[in-house]
């Protein structure tokens, strides 16, 4: 339960709480066989790594913030069906029995984000970067050919 209050008479808004229970994630796969809510447990501690994806004329672009993951620990797939897997795992930080931990707020774990590319995807020529804890994945589209139109002359 939120102790913010809500902006519509109690109804939840889609404002970002920070102080909330459980965020609310988008899924666009709720409805498909691949929904990343039939993840297990050990992987739900980042599954909610969250990504942008943006459409240009040229790519689809994903880009996913990955904090203080390294890029050997990051798996880009591309499955039969052009879906786009994104997996990886953030390690628990060693502890030292000296230590007193105040307050631990960073997850660790597996997670797993999966996405169902366009028929335009040129599944063959994904490319992906990791720079600054930022995973950016750039999906190539065919290009759209225009039909060709042949002028016919009228006679008369």
């Amino acid at each position: 339960m939120s102790i913010v209050p809500s902006l519509f008479g109690g109804r939840r808004s889609s404002f970002f709480d920070p102080f909330s229970s459980s965020l609310d994630i988008w899924d666009p796969f709720r409805d498909f066989p691949i929904s990343s809510s039939n993840v297990s447990n050990e992987t739900s501690a980042l599954v909610n790594a969250r990504v942008d994806w943006k459409e240009t004329p040229e790519a689809h672009v994903f880009k996913a913030d990955l904090p203080g993951i390294k890029k050997e620990d990051v798996k880009v797939e591309v499955e039969d069906g052009r879906v786009l897997q994104i997996t990886g795992e953030r390690n628990v930080e060693k502890e030292d029995k000296n230590d007193t931990w105040h307050r631990v707020e960073r997850s660790s774990g597996k997670f797993t984000r999966r996405f169902r590319l366009p028929e335009n995807a040129k599944m063959e020529e994904v490319k992906a970067a990791m720079e600054n804890g930022v995973l950016t994945i750039t999906v190539p589209k065919e290009e759209v050919k225009k039909p060709d139109v042949k002028s016919i002359q009228i006679s008369g």
